[in-house]
């Protein structure tokens, strides 16, 4: 299972004490982070095993699975339009963690979703655009778990990107040698910086919430499930990341 975040505005609707907000879960079209672009009908199959307009997929807090407590609610609706996958949900607001957050929406406080999903089709992309050639992993085919609100910085975008930083730089220093990455080492390079990511999601803390014996981190299942090992030229970005790191 894997999880992707963007950043994107929040809003408190309906009635007020409804506990309804709305938001875009995902944007298509853009290359990500993690040099993934994920396709318009992408969901389209999977929204239809939820139920009618795509209801009931979990709202949790954080993608944390492993707490009761931090399922706050579930989507009224979700639909596909051309910028993303918009959704529509309700938070159980006499529970004190759901009702905590629900705050810090309406108070602009929070400002991230995310998702967590398998892959169902995907494949790479190289082709040539503004006279350079760009390559990325397109997912056309998803199975969504559940969605998640997050908070500003639980996946900050300077981590990111200091990781894709170091990415590049190992690109570079093997095409200085006389040779290019192929699609497949450049997917285990990916694959290690979300290993590493995963890493770094154990340090984010969460709001305050009802009083809970679940762990801090968040659960491995929530995590992207990717090999750690890999070849000499691989061990060579690991090492370099957890040095930008």
């Amino acid at each position: 299972m894997r999880t992707k975040t963007i950043d994107v505005e929040v809003k408190a609707v309906g009635e007020d004490g409804s506990g309804e907000f709305e938001a875009y879960a995902s944007v298509f079209g853009n290359i990500d982070s993690y040099g993934d672009v994920v396709v318009k009908g992408a969901f389209t199959d999977d929204l239809d095993r939820w139920g009618a307009d795509g209801a009931g997929i979990p709202i949790y807090w954080r993608h944390r699975m492993d707490d009761p407590f931090m399922n706050l609610g579930a989507t009224l609706k979700s639909a596909e339009d051309d910028h993303g996958l918009l959704v529509r949900g309700r938070l159980e607001l006499d529970e004190a963690t759901a009702a905590h957050v629900y705050k810090l929406i309406k108070t602009g406080r929070v400002r991230q979703m995310s998702f967590a999903y398998d892959i169902v089709e995907a494949g790479w992309v190289e082709k040539a655009e503004n006279g350079q050639n760009v390559s990325y992993y397109e997912l056309r085919k998803l199975r969504i778990q559940e969605i998640s609100i997050v908070p500003v910085g639980a996946n900050p975008e300077t981590e990111i990107v200091s990781v894709k930083t170091a990415l590049q730089s190992v690109e570079t220093d093997v095409t200085k040698t006389g040779r290019q990455l192929s699609a497949d080492e450049r997917a285990e390079l990916i694959a290690a910086s979300r290993s590493l990511k995963a890493l770094l999601d154990h340090e984010d803390q969460g709001p305050a919430a009802a009083p809970s014996d679940a762990k801090t981190e968040e659960p491995e299942g929530a995590k992207a499930e990717e090999p750690t090992t890999a070849t000499s030229t691989h061990h060579l970005g690991l090492i370099t990341i957890a040095t930008a790191l």
